[in-house]
């Protein structure tokens, strides 16, 4: 976490809260630390991003998730539409 933490310029509270908030749930190492996914730490430069600007943690997450899952919705979208041909 600390590693992750600080390659974001963020705090180690900082993370634990965007998975309190259900953001992002690393997996756990053998030794119980922390792994964050590229794209976990993404989602968390993103946060940061918000919470920078003004945007409380919880409000922060809720716009990344409804982002993301308008972006896979549009991704559906296209792909159907190239499936159904001109």
């Amino acid at each position: 976490m600390g590693a992750a933490a600080e390659m974001l310029g963020v705090t180690a509270a900082f993370l634990r809260a965007l998975g309190a908030a259900k953001l992002i749930e690393p997996r756990r190492s053998s030794g119980g630390h922390r792994r964050y996914s590229r794209y976990q730490l993404r989602l968390a430069a993103r946060a940061r991003e918000l919470v920078d600007q003004g945007t409380p943690v919880e409000a922060a997450c809720r716009i990344i998730i409804l982002e993301d899952q308008l972006a896979e919705a549009l991704r559906i979208n296209e792909a159907r539409a190239r499936q159904a041909g001109p």
